[in-house]
């Protein structure tokens, strides 16, 4: 039998998640099994993901006609769909959640993107999922927007676990942190217990590496006279996500050596882990789990699409790399700034955070469009 590398990864202090969640593979028995046999000790899930697993998939159907019969609007069939799924995900995890005496075991739900810039539309979602769900293992995903912040202070201020999501630049990744500790510090000056609250801070990679490459390849296309200057611009391609990711990890161990910080621990709260997010290569001509490789390191969780995880078993090259060329990473992004390259990285990660929420607005509108066809089709004449 051939080596799962998967099951090496934490033995470095990272653990790995799934981003994607079917009803397939929950009644199928396949959940449980990588679960208990295959390394996934979590799930992530976002409205592109419900929309691929619910639009066109008949397994669903007989749900849907019984909303139809109970007069529930879309909104509602959707929720019902979604909430059975994330109840039954949650409970297929609940041991690895007890095991890990909580650092593990959970399952994602985004609140409506179509709100990430409303900060009470999003407590108050977060609020009900969590209710109406029902599940000490859910993890409610908060869109890591300037408005989002102020909802995931208050969140876990309440007793929620959080993932923080569609994080880029590494500014945006400190704010969350920080987000993390006021919640915390709320929470516990009213004398409320802080020892049960996990969050993680979703730190996205490959889309960071699609938006510089394109730039970096327009500027190539013009033609570049100086060769030196060409070789500069070659030097950066596919390299960007990755540094971005070393420094955000600097940052997290100057925020968990705080004394703010160590206060709360003392207290017995829960570090907030980064998150590598958007973890399948793009770009064909890069090694397809180099998002892995690179990133293994402490306190960290990976989480990852089916075809990288399959991928990954077979060929990942395990080693604690999270903390080399650390120096390279901080020098690559500077260099962006050379008058020779002159990529803004704060102008790429503003626009990605955009991108980010309109690919998730897409897909769940396109996904209630989808329920509306069903609807149709399923209500009684």
């Amino acid at each position: 039998m051939s080596t799962n590398h998967l099951l090496e990864i934490n033995q470095y202090g990272q653990s790995i998640w799934m981003d994607n969640l079917t009803r397939d593979i929950i009644q199928s028995g396949e959940l449980k099994d990588m679960v208990e046999n295959q390394g996934i000790s979590g799930i992530t899930s976002n409205p592109a993901i419900f929309e691929k697993a619910i639009a066109g998939n008949v397994i669903y159907d007989a749900d849907i006609e019984a909303g139809v019969r109970a007069g529930l609007q879309i909104q509602e069939i959707y929720e019902s769909l979604v909430f059975a799924d994330i109840r039954n995900a949650c409970d297929i995890l609940r041991p690895v959640y007890e095991a890990s005496n909580r650092l593990d075991g959970y399952v994602s739900i985004e609140v409506p993107p179509t709100i990430a810039h409303d900060t009470e539309a999003t407590i108050s979602e977060a609020r009900r999922y969590f209710q109406e769900i029902g599940r000490e293992n859910l993890m409610i995903k908060i869109p890591g927007t300037k408005p989002g912040l102020p909802a995931v202070e208050q969140v876990i201020a309440e007793g929620m676990n959080v993932n923080i999501t569609l994080l880029f630049s590494v500014e945006s990744y400190v704010n969350t942190a920080w987000a993390y500790i006021r919640g915390l510090e709320k929470r516990l000056a009213e004398g409320k217990d802080i020892s049960k609250i996990a969050s993680v801070a979703s730190f996205f990679l490959s889309r960071i590496d699609s938006n510089v490459d394109g730039k970096i390849d327009a500027k190539l296309k013009k033609g570049i006279d100086d060769i030196s200057v060409e070789a500069k611009l070659r030097a950066v391609k596919g390299k960007v996500a990755i540094a971005n990711a070393k420094v955000a990890y600097q940052e997290y161990k100057k925020i968990v050596r705080s004394e703010r910080w160590k206060a709360l621990a003392e207290k017995g709260a829960t570090v907030q882990r980064l998150l590598w997010a958007s973890t399948s290569t793009k770009d064909p001509h890069y090694n397809d789990v180099m998002y892995i490789e690179e990133l293994i390191g402490r306190d960290t969780v990976n989480t990852v699409p089916p075809a990288t995880i399959k991928a990954c078993a077979d060929h990942c090259n395990v080693s604690d790399r999270l903390e080399t060329d650390v120096d390279k990473a901080y020098t690559l992004i500077e260099n962006l700034k050379d008058a020779d390259i002159n990529i803004d990285l704060d102008t790429v990660m503003d626009e990605l955070l955009d991108e980010g929420i309109d690919k998730f607005i897409q897909p769940f509108q396109s996904l209630m469009n989808s329920l509306e066809d069903k609807i149709k089709v399923l209500s009684p004449v």
